[in-house]
């Protein structure tokens, strides 16, 4: 640093000459040009080297006279409180880059401090030379700084820029472009022409964001009704028309319900939960098979329930009959024509009039697998940036639909009685808005990198994929084909009910690409 140095200025008037004192502070060179502080903040050229000696400077032969330093003070000024704010705080490192804030502007640091440990989290004396700002650290050393972009944009440049899908990568690999999805509020982000796990170690730090609350509240009611309207339909289609349980339109609607339950499964829990336990701030599992082990663990669980709730229901079957009858039996007989309208809405595409009575336990197997990963749906969509918000909610509301149609037919071809199914219809509806007003609780303290939370919600999302496996490929996909009414039905609806199962295994695996 040079010491304050005291001068007398002549400064000429319009028609008078008085003589002012200054004291020149914070004087440090640019170049071959030494700057210093006038009283009011601003900077003027104070002395000029030779470019050979700037490194042990001597004096030049000219000091700046006084109408010049006042046309530089009046300049400066006026230039440094249009663009350059008289210092920078909560200084905060992206990548590796630090940007600091001044008001609602943030600035990006060019060029880092010398020496170790974490950079400053604050500099002040912030000054202009031309067209470039500087700031200066507590120790003297000087930084320069740029505006990283207008309010807007600089917003979009660090909190957004992942979400984009393409940002400047800054560590000069590949083409500075990434390619990012989010899952359950975390970013999966790599370079393009990269692998997954290939790209810099990225910070786990909870990322701050401006989120648009009423607008998520609003889209809440949307994914409602949506549910709502989805899960309610086959149930009021089965009560109110003629439509019945073996009739080809309610066949077609069952099957691609399957197709969507096992592809929910397989392309959005099994390979969300990989994800997860894959995330580089979790560290490297010792153990490679933990999703696929809590997959098998989730279908163990699903057959655990059905069996036990099974053989209860038969114990108190059997307990209940009476000798030389056949109330004891688990299965109820009945004519073709007794009631098929009746009979044909109560078995779970069994093909004839029989009901059996461990249906509500496969159904609500069936449930809560759908239930354990809608919650997570509902935090998914919330706790996403303002950039990605509404195309995760696009997919996000025609997943719901489709999920909503699947266990709709089910639940409609239940014996229970109506209150029953429109209580089971209801939890569907409701448990993705309650996921998303939690979501909205805590969007300020959710850190989608966190290890507890990537823990959680890889645990979840593997258990609901085993049960929803179990379900979609033994209750519902082999029992309809290998043993149901589609085991020996006619060409026309053998086809109708392959293309539907198809078609929802391939809409909802083309909307894995987004969630």
């Amino acid at each position: 640093m040079f010491f304050a140095t005291t001068v007398v200025l002549s400064v000429l008037a319009a028609h008078s000459v008085q003589a002012q004192t200054f004291t020149l502070t914070g004087c440090h060179i640019h170049g071959d040009v030494e700057y210093c502080f006038l009283p009011n903040g601003s900077e003027v050229p104070w002395k000029t080297y030779e470019p050979r000696t700037a490194a042990t400077p001597t004096p030049s032969t000219t000091i700046a006279s006084a109408s010049a330093i006042a046309t530089s003070t009046t300049a400066t000024t006026a230039s440094a409180s249009k663009t350059v704010p008289a210092s920078v705080t909560g200084c905060h490192s992206h990548g590796n880059s630090q940007f600091c804030m001044a008001g609602e502007t943030e600035y990006l640091v060019l060029n880092s401090p010398t020496g170790t440990g974490n950079p400053p989290s604050q500099y002040s004396g912030c000054h202009a030379h031309g067209s470039e700002a500087f700031c200066m650290t507590e120790s003297g050393e000087e930084v320069q700084i740029e505006a990283a972009m207008d309010e807007e944009e600089s917003h979009e440049t660090h909190d957004h820029s992942e979400e984009s899908g393409s940002s400047p990568s800054g560590n000069g690999k590949g083409n500075g472009k990434k390619n990012c999805h989010f899952h359950a509020g975390v970013e999966h982000c790599i370079e393009e022409g990269e692998s997954e796990h290939s790209s810099d170690t990225k910070s786990c730090d909870r990322i701050d964001r401006n989120y648009n609350i009423p607008l998520r509240i609003g889209l809440l009611f949307v994914i409602l009704a949506t549910s709502a309207i989805a899960v309610f339909s086959p149930i009021l289609l089965a009560q109110f028309t003629q439509v019945t349980l073996n009739s080809l339109a309610f066949t077609a609607l069952k099957q691609f319900g399957t197709g969507v339950i096992i592809a929910t499964a397989f392309v959005h829990l099994l390979t969300h939960a990989q994800l997860m336990f894959a995330n580089e701030c979790l560290g490297t599992l010792t153990y490679e098979a933990t999703t696929t082990a809590i997959a098998m663990a989730g279908a163990f669980l699903a057959f655990l329930f059905e069996y036990i709730g099974g053989r209860l229901v038969m114990s108190r079957s059997s307990r209940k009959s009476s000798p030389g009858t056949d109330h004891g039996s688990d299965i109820e007989q009945v004519t073709p024509k007794e009631d098929q309208r009746k009979h044909g809405l109560t078995a779970l595409g069994h093909g004839h009039g029989l009901a059996k009575s461990d249906d509500h336990f496969k159904v609500g197997v069936m449930e809560a697998g759908i239930i354990f990963h809608s919650i997570l749906i509902g935090v998914t969509l919330v706790v996403a940036g303002d950039s990605f918000f509404i195309t995760l909610f696009i997919v996000i509301l025609f997943h719901q639909m489709f999920e909503g149609i699947a266990l709709g037919t089910r639940i409609a071809a239940l014996s229970s009685h109506m209150i029953t199914k429109f209580g089971m219809a209801s939890a569907f509806a409701i448990i993705t808005p309650i996921g998303m007003a939690i979501g909205t609780g805590v969007l300020k303290q959710f850190n989608g990198n966190s290890a507890s939370t990537i823990v959680a919600i890889g645990t979840l999302d593997a258990l609901s994929a085993g049960i929803l496996l179990w379900v979609g490929l033994v209750e519902m996909w082999s029992h309809d084909w290998l043993h149901g009414d589609l085991a020996k039905a006619g060409v026309v609806k053998t086809i109708v009910a392959l293309s539907f199962l198809l078609f929802g295994m391939i809409l909802m695996s083309v909307l894995g690409k987004w969630a």
